[in-house]
């Protein structure tokens, strides 16, 4: 075999691993090196190299566990240039638009991505002076509106799951008893919609309700978020009146029937 032949035959061997780690991610979520070692049957030193390398071009990152890696901000981008027209993002953009425009509040589009939730899309609100970028950010499903809507709508087995494994405290308001979570996942799926008031950032309130696929599952959650003096308890209400209309247009454009 030449030299050429050799050099081409490594580096398709390196791309191989290197998609194989992304999808070893993408399934497990942060993960150490020698997991991921031991799953693909490469060296520590092969998997570090490669870690090296993905998280330089942003496809993977370092997560607040020392050591542990998971998916970067790229892999958003990436995904963004496989949208497909039905994709929950480009269907609930111009609904996400006009939310935001009617309240003034920046608007995200969450999915459920196992025991977190992911921002896929983000609309900036006109009341808004400074922006934070949530897309491709993940959060632990008790500490936001959004996860409330994904806890409160799961089986009831997966749900007793999460939350008797041991809730992480974010601020002083997180919600980390299980009996009293529970109480409150009772209200949202009564209500149809969920808050969150400085429970995953101190300052930070959310409403968020749930988009429908056209069996009736829980897809994503549609989320209006803004400071917590503007977001008070006498505006809230009605700001989630302008969330749950547009989650169910939203559900409609995904089949979802519409409410008589």
């Amino acid at each position: 075999m030449s030299n050429t032949s050799e050099t081409r035959s490594t580096t398709v061997h390196s791309v191989d691993r290197a998609i194989s780690i992304l999808q070893v991610l993408a399934r497990r979520g942060a993960v150490g090196v020698t997991p991921i070692s031991e799953e693909l049957g490469v060296h520590k030193s092969t998997v570090f190299r490669l870690l090296a390398t993905l998280e330089a071009r942003g496809l993977v990152e370092q997560n607040s566990s020392r050591g542990h890696y998971q998916l970067g901000y790229g892999v958003i981008q990436l995904a963004a240039g496989a949208t497909r027209k039905h994709d929950i993002s480009v269907t609930s953009r111009p609904i996400c638009m006009a939310l935001a425009d009617a309240v003034g509040e920046t608007v995200n589009i969450v999915i459920n991505d196992g025991e977190e939730a992911i921002t896929i899309d983000q609309v900036i609100g006109s009341a808004e002076i400074t922006s934070v970028n949530w897309v491709g950010q993940r959060s632990p499903l008790h500490t936001t509106a959004s996860g409330k809507v994904f806890l409160a709508n799961m089986p009831p087995e997966d749900r007793r799951r999460i939350l008797e494994g041991g809730l992480e405290s974010y601020t002083e308001e997180t919600v980390v008893d299980p009996e009293k979570l529970e109480a409150q996942l009772a209200e949202v799926r009564e209500l149809g919609y969920a808050f969150s008031v400085d429970e995953h950032e101190i300052g930070l309130t959310g409403v968020a309700a749930p988009i429908r696929s056209l069996g009736g599952g829980v897809i994503a959650a549609v989320v209006a978020s803004g400071p917590s003096f503007r977001i008070t308890a006498e505006k809230a209400p009605e700001l989630a009146e302008h969330v749950l209309a547009a989650a169910a247009a939203i559900s409609e454009r995904n089949g979802f029937p519409k409410a008589e």
